[in-house]
């Protein structure tokens, strides 16, 4: 992110929602993100024999939470608002989704565990990053994806419906659909076809 942040009459909140460059240590951001710190300890500290209170503590945790979909504490976020996650899709332990954008993850999605969505950028020049300006980018996981364990997705990604991203690799650019992708960088090294488990 090469910008040099333009100063405007909005507030830090409605840049960050924008889109644009922020500065996060903003009184209303910060009221917003402690009030979805206090939710995620309550998530994360829920009973696992208590499903109905943990589903009700995760929905108000999220903005979206479709059916049968389980995320196993701890997951870890920043607003929490920012989040829609589809029906039957389950991750593991360790989730981190950082949703200063945007994050929307489909149905039957399977995300392995220490799997990080990373919304936030920086500015690469030293004096607006040293000034902590910030923005963000939002991530689209597809329906029937399968991110394996460790797996980091970067600002401004998406990736395709059925497309299975393997243990470890680091997503810098969006990924089609139906299509297997490995490494650092991510690197397509397949189609799904049939008969492949």
């Amino acid at each position: 992110m090469g910008m040099i942040p333009v100063r405007d009459n909005r507030s830090m909140l409605e840049r960050m929602q924008a889109g644009d460059l922020y500065q996060a240590d903003d009184p209303a951001i910060a009221e917003l993100m402690t009030g979805a710190h206090e939710r995620m300890a309550a998530y994360n500290a829920s009973a696992p024999g208590d499903q109905e209170g943990r589903r009700r503590l995760l929905e108000e945790l999220l903005d979206e939470v479709g059916e049968g979909t389980e995320l196993r504490p701890p997951v870890y976020v920043d607003y929490g608002t920012n989040i829609r996650v589809g029906s039957g899709t389950f991750a593991n332990f360790g989730l981190v989704a950082l949703d200063v954008a945007a994050i929307t993850i489909g149905d039957d999605v399977q995300i392995g565990p220490n799997v990080q969505l990373l919304t936030p950028t920086h500015p690469v020049e030293p004096t607006p990053r040293r000034e902590k300006w910030e923005a963000a980018k939002p991530i689209t996981i597809g329906d029937n994806v399968w991110l394996g364990g460790g797996v980091i997705v970067l600002p401004g990604v998406s990736i395709g419906d059925n497309t299975v991203v393997g243990a470890g690799a680091v997503v810098t650019k969006d990924l089609p659909a139906d299509v297997i992708a490995v490494g650092n960088p991510a690197k397509v090294i397949g189609k799904i076809g049939e008969g492949r488990a």
